[in-house]
């Protein structure tokens, strides 16, 4: 009778599916690591585009602090004469 229930049972091999927990950790940064890769990405197609742009900012803003501090009053004004 031992025989027949032997074939149906679960071996240990079958019920120790996880891996082992060095594995699982790395698994896991692996996720975590992709997924914050993902979430600064979103919505953004092109982030070559999105740092070039970045950069005309700051540089127009270095200008234009460059011109206060040099000109005194960097907006033009027309005369009429």
């Amino acid at each position: 009778m031992g025989m027949c229930l032997s074939c149906c049972g679960n071996s240990a091999e079958e019920t120790n599916l996880m891996p082992p927990a060095e594995e699982r950790r790395r698994q896991q940064l692996e996720a975590a690591e992709r997924r914050q890769q993902e979430n600064e990405s979103r919505g953004v197609k092109n982030l070559d585009k999105v740092r070039r742009q970045q950069q005309r900012a700051e540089e127009m803003e270095r200008r234009e602090e460059e011109a206060a501090r040099q000109g005194g009053n960097p907006t033009l004004r027309w005369q009429a004469s």
